[in-house]
């Protein structure tokens, strides 16, 4: 299989499921949010990567990164370096993502989708999420911007030849899928915000997958440790009902409005 960071054109690619980038904040988004459908993807050898928005290469969390992507198959981190809106120590000296010019982001995403070509980009979802974290917004925001950009020859030409991601799928909680997670942020202060049933068009069972998603999750290791945040949530939780809480994950396909591809699996 070809190293997930090295182009390969798309004729070239034998998997029966498409090629994936995934466009995440934070370490740990990846696994928490997208980690079983990586693994899916990884494990019919379709080429899949991740590009984290936010903590410096050289930080702590990123051995951790290199770890949950080894776990799920992903290849080395793509870490941007810029600084996480609530962690000072993200990447000192770097400008906050949510204060970085929006072009100077986007066009950082626009290299690194036009060097892996990948079929499906993953990212967030407009509110950011359960808990509506301000850097996932503007991963969202810079991730739709760029997968439109990344297939305009005029726009960007530094960053290399024009390719065009034929979806993008935004990983989403509807209302009737939040579950236990609800009442398990809730008590930690956090809040949770949830789209309507109707707008995450994809339910993905990555029941199969839920030892490598898991070992990338553990992967976080400071996040583990901690009290607040998921990954130290979920390793307090008796394994069935973690393992439930992490069974399927939800996306709203755009392309780049709301439409109903498979509903089981990420498609193009």
């Amino acid at each position: 299989m070809p190293d997930s960071h090295e182009p390969v054109p798309a004729k070239a690619a034998s998997s029966a499921l498409p090629s994936l980038l995934g466009v995440f904040a934070h370490p740990d988004d990846e696994s928490l949010l997208a980690g079983g459908v990586l693994a899916q993807h990884a494990a019919a050898h379709a080429r899949t990567a991740v590009v984290t928005m936010t903590w410096a290469p050289d930080s702590l969390r990123a051995p951790e990164l290199a770890d949950a992507l080894r776990a799920l198959g992903a290849g080395a981190p793509r870490m941007l370096g810029y600084g996480d809106a609530r962690n000072e120590r993200a990447a000192p000296g770097r400008p906050r993502l949510v204060d970085a010019p929006l072009d100077e982001v986007v066009a950082a995403l626009v290299q690194h989708i036009r060097s892996f070509r990948p079929d499906i980009m993953v990212t967030h979802d407009a509110l950011g999420q359960l808990t509506g974290h301000p850097d996932h917004r503007r991963t969202h925001q810079a991730a739709l911007l760029a997968a439109q950009d990344a297939g305009l020859a005029h726009l960007h030409p530094e960053a290399g030849e024009p390719w065009q991601p034929r979806a993008v799928y935004c990983a989403t909680h509807p209302e009737s899928g939040v579950g236990e997670l609800g009442p398990l942020l809730e008590a930690v202060g956090k809040a949770v915000l949830a789209v309507p049933d109707a707008y995450a068009t994809t339910a993905v069972d990555v029941t199969p997958y839920l030892a490598q998603k898991w070992q990338a999750i553990l992967a976080h290791r400071g996040e583990v440790a901690r009290e607040r945040p998921l990954p130290g949530i979920l390793a307090r939780l008796p394994g069935e009902i973690r393992s439930k809480v992490m069974a399927t994950e939800y996306f709203t396909r755009l392309t780049p409005g709301p439409t109903q591809g498979d509903p089981t699996q990420l498609s193009i």
